[in-house]
């Protein structure tokens, strides 16, 4: 099982609290996990990533293992700890304004 942390605005939306797990089967790679999360949270679907594109949202950041992986391939595997579990994927809310 993936656990994945949401944003506080994403947990409202999908109606959800605390960490998520989701069983992703193959790869586990970051397009594998947001897949996953919006098969089984359809709401959420476009709030992460861009309906058309697939790409991620820009005030969205992806953590794991306490590294930034936003900017990482979609299809590149996640370290280890994510996929056997030990270690959460975080979806971060960015900061901006001025």
């Amino acid at each position: 099982m993936i656990r994945v942390v949401l944003p506080y605005h994403l947990r409202v939306l999908a109606g959800v609290q605390g960490e998520l797990q989701l069983a992703v089967a193959g790869d586990v790679t970051q397009r594998s996990v947001l897949d996953a999360l919006e098969a089984a949270y359809p709401v959420l679907r476009g709030a992460i990533r861009d309906y058309a594109t697939q790409g991620r949202r820009p005030l969205l950041r992806f953590f794991a293992c306490q590294q930034d992986i936003s900017y990482e391939p979609p299809n590149a595997p996640l370290p280890d700890a994510v996929a056997n579990g030990a270690e959460p994927l975080l979806i971060i809310g960015a900061l901006a304004g001025g």
